[in-house]
């Protein structure tokens, strides 16, 4: 290819670099996604340890028992005989002991105890070997458990704990995912294949999409040595990168296919696209990547490696498009129209809906603007009412025996199901003084009307810790837990343990585990707000030199995402939908999801504000009036929006079908965003508000003229064009 012009612009100098040396780049390109598979495999992905995700006391308490040598303790499990129908429990719970004593996966069984009101009993029981695979040997236990509850039907009986928590957990999400895995990429796909109308074209972006989630999930083993994974943190990089990684493409093979059909030649239409749209790309990318950053504020485990995890994914997606698009564009030329669908291809993709829509908003923009607001406003209303919550059981499906016997066990011995851990390290803790403590702490949690028994105490090997259990009054997360909880940390711990000379005396537990996370979050929630808004204003200011679009920007970005907030408080928290989305409101939303959907929805809905604010500054550059120029630029990004937004939506959708409420809360929540987004906020509020701001948009004081200028339009034609040109046709 010759280089017949001026190109400017990162991405125009890399895209005629990619299809002058189109080999190199196409092999560079699987080279690299090869490499990263290579290291993925070699080194593996360092995981986080429990220690590593916890905050405050209860992480401190866990970093202390994982240092202590404590021996590795088999998966515990339970099962409860109550009454229901029947009073008499003694033959089954015979029954159920002599049973479990013959499996061989089955160690340790205990003699039944009662519970306080008399109408239960617990059998305590382990499964042999490593507690991480016990779900894989737990299945004859829990069918032994189901053979005698078909035997006593006038009794509750049924088994729950570690091993069949993930079984049912661990069983239901991973078919979740695998059936996510295999929707995600035909339904991308089928969409492509509707926008495009061509089989060729379709398959790039999915091809480059998924190389890059490839590509970044094997570099993520190598960054897990200075941030260690989380399991959902492949789930995520999935999510995000599918997501862009079409966007980007999307985008930019719609430009080039549209100047060529305009008459430009192969090197000007690719040189066009790599100017606008590739630069639209890697200024998009910048401001996901600052907002992801915006995690590691939290200074959370889980929340690093999600913001790094869909920092990398982004980076490659980015440099897939960059780099080993233009080139594969310039091998294909014409042919990326190639396998043509009947009834589906079209010459131009404009949208006819959303340009009869942006012509009623153009001649109406204030009222097109109350309008739009007024619908935001009362899609966000219900986020006022925002509860949050740590995940449960609860987030399980209810009908499942497991989830029931697990409640059952939790109103009938509170101390089985989520104790208070109470960590206490010292020199010794066999002697005489620590006994007297253990004394005081078991008459001072009786005494208090707040802790019940059992209280159970285990020592490490070298006699220096002690984890002394004792269960809470209340549900697990209700106001008689947490206040329960603040008595034993505030008072008793204190007045016992806390006496012992040179003692750390600390409360761990999921519940105290749960208010540690939250006020984490809550401390680090400005902070991360602050940064991701801040950086995105100055990225869009010195994208666009225009502080009123970069307000604009922020704040429209803002709308939508309190829109999508407002959303799952209506459907989770007021729980509305329960039966079409198959699950029951635990009257709250799940604790991280706000921050990481805030997060999340922030950078991918830069995505399409940042292409069609550089379609309309072109326009602008070109002299346009405002208002003409929003015509044009909303006008001829609406139908490529239109088809991304239906990929988004379909992919985040499918995230609704998992079993868990947080990952149906994480698929309506950017599923709803992502639709309002490309539709209220770009189709009809962006417009309407730039019509009435007019030439306001472009505003920037003086002492900001120093802001680099940043070429939005379209580099001019060395020789004219007769005509346009239909593509040539293929087959």
């Amino acid at each position: 290819m010759e280089n017949r012009e001026n190109v400017r612009g990162i991405a125009a100098r890399v895209a005629v670099w990619s299809a002058r040396h189109r080999a190199l780049a196409i092999l560079g390109w699987i080279a690299f996604v090869a490499a990263a598979t290579v290291l993925s495999g070699v080194l593996g992905s360092r995981a986080a340890t429990d220690s590593e995700q916890g905050h405050g006391d209860s992480g401190r308490a866990q970093r202390i028992v994982e240092e202590a040598g404590f021996p590795e303790r088999p998966a515990g499990e339970m099962v409860l005989i109550q009454n229901r129908a029947g009073t008499d429990r003694a033959a089954a719970t015979a029954e159920v002991t002599r049973t479990l004593k013959t499996l061989s996966d089955v160690t340790d069984v205990q003699p039944a105890i009662q519970s306080p009101d008399g109408r239960s009993s617990l059998i305590a029981f382990s499964i042999t070997g490593d507690p991480e695979t016990a779900k894989d040997r737990v299945g004859p236990a829990l069918d032994a458990v189901a053979k005698v509850q078909a035997g006593h039907p006038d009794l509750f009986v049924a088994e729950a704990g570690d091993a069949s928590g993930d079984k049912l957990i661990g069983d239901e999400l991973d078919a979740g995912l695998a059936r996510l895995s295999m929707l995600s990429i035909p339904v991308t796909l089928g969409i492509l294949l509707v926008a495009f109308g061509a089989a060729v074209a379709a398959l790039l972006p999915v091809g480059l999409a998924v190389t890059a989630v490839i590509a970044a999930i094997g570099l993520m083993a190598g960054f897990s040595r200075l941030a260690p994974t989380v399991d959902a943190t492949s789930h995520v990089m999935l999510l995000v990168g599918l997501a862009v990684g079409v966007d980007y493409c999307l985008f930019y093979i719609r430009r080039e296919r549209d100047e060529r059909r305009a008459g430009a030649d192969p090197h000007r239409a690719l040189v066009i696209a790599a100017q606008t749209s590739g630069r639209s790309i890697w200024v998009s990318g910048l401001t996901v990547i600052v907002a992801m950053a915006g995690m590691f504020l939290t200074r959370d485990t889980t929340f690093v490696s999600f913001g790094l995890g869909t920092i990398l994914v982004v980076t490659t997606a980015v440099l897939g498009s960059l780099t080993v698009l233009p080139a594969l564009l310039s091998l294909l030329g014409d042919r990326v129209d190639a396998l043509k669908i009947p009834g589906l291809y079209r010459r131009r993709g404009d949208g006819r809906f959303w340009n009869g829509l942006l012509k009623v908003v153009l001649a109406k923009p204030l009222i097109s603007a109350v309008v739009a607001v007024a619908a935001l406003g009362a899609l966000a209303a219900p986020a006022l009412d925002l509860k949050t919550k740590g995940e449960s059981i609860d987030d399980v499906a209810p009908s499942a025996p497991i989830v029931q016997a697990y409640k059952a066990v939790g109103e009938a011995f509170p101390s089985k199901t989520t104790p208070a851990l109470v960590v206490v390290q010292a020199s010794s803790v066999r002697d005489e003084r620590f006994q007297q403590a253990l004394t005081s702490f078991r008459d001072t949690a009786k005494a208090s009307g707040k802790l019940v028994e059992p209280i159970d105490v285990e020592i490490n090997p070298a006699g220096t810790v002690a984890i002394v259990s004792v269960g809470l009054v209340g549900k697990g997360a209700d106001s008689a837990t947490l206040d329960a909880l603040d008595t034993l940390r505030g008072r008793i711990v204190p007045d016992t343990f806390g006496r012992l000379p040179g003692a750390t005396a600390l409360v761990s537990g999921e519940t105290a585990s749960n208010v540690d996370f939250n006020k984490r979050l809550d401390d680090s929630l400005p902070w991360v707000f602050a940064f991701v808004l801040g950086l995105a204003f100055v990225l869009l200011l010195v994208s666009f030199r225009s502080v009123v679009v970069a307000i604009t920007g922020v704040v429209l970005n803002l709308l939508s995402v309190a829109a999508a907030y407002g959303m799952l408080v209506y459907v989770f928290q007021y729980g509305h939908f329960e039966k079409q989305l198959d699950f029951v409101s635990s009257h709250g939303i799940t604790n991280w999801m706000p921050l990481f959907l805030f997060v999340i929805l922030f950078g991918l809905s830069m995505d399409y504000h940042v292409f069609v604010l550089s379609r309309i500054r072109e326009g602008h550059d070109r002299g346009l009036p405002t208002r003409d120029a929003v015509r044009e630029g909303v006008g001829r990004t609406a139908g490529v929006i239109t088809s991304a937004a239906v990929v988004m939506v379909a992919v985040f959708a499918l995230f609704a079908t998992l079993p868990l409420n947080s990952t149906k809360e994480l698929g309506v929540g950017l599923a709803a965003a992502v639709l309002l987004d490309a539709t209220i906020v770009r189709a009809v509020l962006l417009p309407a508000v730039m019509a009435l701001l007019g030439n306001a948009n472009w505003w920037l004081p003086s002492w900001l003229r120093w802001l680099p200028e940043i070429a939005h339009d379209v580099p001019p034609a060395v020789e004219p064009v007769a005509a346009p040109r239909p593509l040539t046709p293929i087959g």
